[in-house]
């Protein structure tokens, strides 16, 4: 996979290696001990400005609501679907590279920079992550998780400038205008890889 395209893979590199470095000296860590190096060795060795989801991701696996609380801890809770509602959900999106990577962590800063300015879009993001939740654990078209990744995209690009360059905006206006419901560039946002959902036909 190229690098720098909002896809995780400094942070899974990472778990990857600090995992098999533990195997060599024969010690089998936690997930949590995995996530929790993983994060240190990006934040407080080599400086980078992000977050920390993708390093709990990479050590955990799976499909989790990951609560990252005050006191820099996290909690992971799966997310169990049946077999069929998974199969259904995927078969909902697609995955395409924009063409251009960028760094993440300078559009991290940004933001960061002006997180007084959008409380109230970061306080709905937020909201949004219990209301994916269950529709994805419901019964109820899939359509509807489809138009929540709109409205976050529309709130995640208002975050900074950087997130959605014209051309980005240009390929989600095409997907939208094929037949996607929703779609976000992820990561960071500014290039990489953009997920698109729509229906499987």
């Amino acid at each position: 996979l190229p690098s720098r395209t909002g896809l995780g893979s400094s942070s899974t590199f990472a778990v990857g290696m600090l995992h098999a470095l533990s195997a060599l000296v024969q010690i089998m860590p936690t997930k949590m001990q995995l996530a929790e190096t993983a994060i240190h060795i990006e934040h407080e060795v080599l400086k980078e400005t992000v977050g920390c989801q993708d390093q709990v991701m990479a050590a955990f696996g799976g499909l989790n609501r990951i609560e990252f609380l005050p006191n820099d801890q996290f909690r992971v809770n799966p997310v169990i679907l049946d077999t069929q509602r998974l199969s259904d959900l995927q078969e909902h999106m697609l995955l395409f590279f924009t063409g251009f990577s960028r760094t993440a962590s300078e559009i991290a800063r940004e933001q960061i920079a002006r997180i007084g300015a959008h409380k109230n879009e970061l306080f709905r993001i937020r909201e949004m992550v219990d209301e994916a939740i269950a529709i994805l654990t419901g019964q109820g078209d899939l359509a509807e998780f489809g138009r929540l990744v709109h409205e976050s995209w529309l709130l995640k690009r208002t975050l900074s400038p950087k997130v959605a360059p014209a051309i980005v905006d240009q390929i989600y206006d095409e997907a939208l205008s094929a037949g996607a419901i929703g779609g976000k560039l992820l990561g960071a946002g500014g290039g990489g890889f953009m997920l698109v959902f729509a229906k499987p036909e």
